[in-house]
């Protein structure tokens, strides 16, 4: 092999090793960028981690240093649609409007005649007619509540059973008298059969309606018109409140009188709600559900519209409660004292009474066990000594007597001899 042969081989190997080296540089460089693009991304990562958590440390710096939020403690009447019921209007928009309510009292539509009915339609035209102002017509459904009926009727029922139990007593005693004549009798037993008839009848229609009062399906509705008057309506920039009320109750009480002699063509009578009527409507329309057992008067009594304010604070209940105990306390450690007083004076008389009668006291003691042991004593004897006692007790009873005329005597003395003196 020459030269040339060898070159040869060499050329070929070169040209074979070339592209290997070429690929493997390439793969290196591939490799290297991966790596460092992977580092890239790690750093950037961890900048993101480190980003977030100086995020969160700020928001939690933010969360601590930030104040805690006050609430303003607001009645709920801020949040109603009305300010007040003042001279039988309700006021809404701080004197902005004013409101009032004609309860209407409808007809059996479906019971009346033909003729009967087209005169109902034709007064019902010439009320729209007359409308020179909008008006509300609002319904409102109730749950009748019977509690204030059966009241009465139980009151009422407690006075016929005690008219029944006397007319019963004076019956026996007319029996048991024997100077009645049979016709007397006749007519006081009439008397009782009436009145027990009376009482049992009355006691089954209580019994029933109490019943019929659990069930609440039992519904009424009320027909209401609603008319309102807005001061912006007329020239009424230079009066006060009171004055704007009057005006307002003035436009309302005429325009209220008005339609009610309109609905009376169509035989539907009507009247003004006045300002506890107007609270009651009011009462229902917020409160639903529990004005179904638990009414207006009731809710008044029971300060039931603390619930709807703001509370008073509550040392002032603590302060208005602890001030009640004492009164009660104080009424009672005195009631105690006065009876301890009465207990005491009450035994020291009957101690001074014993004392002042202790000599009466012996001797008839002495009498008494005299008389007892007659048989052990002997009875001359003991006769004898009761004899002997009787005698002391009578001696000793003119010698107390003698005492006093002396007593007497000694202080008529003393106020002679102190008028001459004088």
């Amino acid at each position: 092999m020459g030269t040339e042969g060898i070159s040869q081989i060499l050329v070929m190997a070169l040209a074979i090793m070339l592209p290997i080296l070429l690929i493997f540089v390439i793969i290196l460089v591939t490799l290297w960028l991966k790596n460092k693009k992977v580092e890239t991304n790690i750093e950037k990562g961890k900048e993101v981690i480190e980003d977030k958590k100086e995020e969160k440390k700020k928001t939690k710096i933010k969360a601590e240093t930030k104040l805690t939020p006050t609430y303003n403690k607001q009645s709920i009447f801020d949040f109603m649609e009305f300010d007040g019921v003042e001279d039988n209007m309700i006021i809404q928009k701080n004197g902005r409007r004013y409101v009032m309510a004609i309860e209407c009292q409808g007809v059996n539509y479906d019971l009346m005649s033909q003729v009967e009915k087209v005169g109902v339609e034709e007064g019902f035209q010439q009320f729209l007619n007359t409308l020179r102002h909008p008006i509300q017509i609002y319904i409102q459904t109730r749950t009748i509540n019977l509690e204030k009926s059966i009241l009465q009727y139980r009151n009422r029922v407690r006075d016929i059973e005690s008219d029944y139990n006397r007319k019963v007593y004076e019956y026996n005693r007319m029996i048991q008298s024997g100077t009645y004549t049979r016709e007397q009798l006749n007519k006081a037993y009439y008397e009782v059969t009436k009145r027990r008839n009376l009482y049992e009848y009355t006691k089954d229609i209580v019994d029933n309606t109490e019943k019929m009062s659990l069930n609440r399906n039992i519904l009424s509705k009320k027909y209401y018109i609603i008319i309102s008057y807005m001061p912006q309506e007329g020239s009424v920039d230079t009066y006060n409140k009171d004055e704007l009320r009057n005006i307002a109750f003035s436009e309302l009480y005429t325009k209220a009188q008005a339609l009610i002699r309109a609905i009376a063509a169509c035989s539907v009578s009507g009247k003004i709600l006045n300002s506890s009527e107007l609270i009651e409507l009011l009462y229902v329309a917020y409160n639903r559900d529990d004005s179904e057992v638990f009414g207006l008067d009731k809710a008044v009594q029971a300060e039931y519209y603390d619930l709807y304010s703001t509370a008073p604070d509550v040392f002032e209940k603590k302060i208005k409660i602890l001030d009640e105990k004492i009164r009660e306390e104080a009424v009672d450690l005195a009631n105690k004292s006065i009876e301890k007083v009465k207990n005491k004076s009450r035994m020291q008389e009957i101690a001074d009474k014993k004392q002042k009668e202790m000599d009466n006291l012996i001797s008839e003691f002495a009498k008494i066990l005299l008389q007892e042991n007659k048989a052990t004593v002997g009875v001359d004897v003991a006769n004898k000594a009761i004899e002997e006692i009787k005698e002391e007790d009578k001696k000793r009873k003119e010698k107390t007597e003698e005492g006093g005329i002396d007593n007497e005597k000694g202080k008529k003395t003393t106020s002679r001899t102190r008028k001459k003196a004088n």
